[in-house]
């Protein structure tokens, strides 16, 4: 099972979302910013350096969102999403193709990595009382 960290980052009452490059498995598909977890990496210092290098910027990592497993043809993934916030820098595609920031309502318009579906389901049916 491969390990992976993903950011829910908030800027008033929209989320970032980033969609995947074309040649990359599930290419074009949206998702949240990160990555896996290397061998011997915390799940937060994970975040903070895969948040560096596709969006350079440095995040501050909050408390756990939501974990969710969920097997591709390809892998199995152990997703822990955390809350985080941008303490520097502004968010560039680095390695994304598009970057957006969408308020939960507009969920619907996108077609995201089936792993975040759960992820999604839950910020819809949430009003920001977190």
């Amino acid at each position: 099972m491969t390990e992976v960290v993903a950011a829910l980052i908030w800027e008033q009452d929209k989320f970032l979302i980033c969609q995947r490059p074309a040649h990359k498995a599930r290419g074009l598909l949206w998702e949240f910013v990160g990555g896996k977890v290397e061998p011997g990496e915390s799940k937060e210092a994970a975040l903070v350096r895969e948040c560096e290098e596709e969006l350079g910027i440095t995040v501050t990592v909050g408390k756990v969102f939501m974990e969710v497993t969920h097997t591709y043809p390809d892998l199995t993934v152990h997703l822990t999403l955390f809350h985080a916030s941008i303490a520097e820098g502004i968010p560039q595609k680095l390695e994304h193709h598009d970057l957006r920031w969408i308020q939960p309502s507009e969920i619907p318009l996108y077609k995201f990595c089936p792993a975040d579906q759960v992820i999604l389901e839950k910020l819809l049916s949430l009003d920001r009382a977190d």
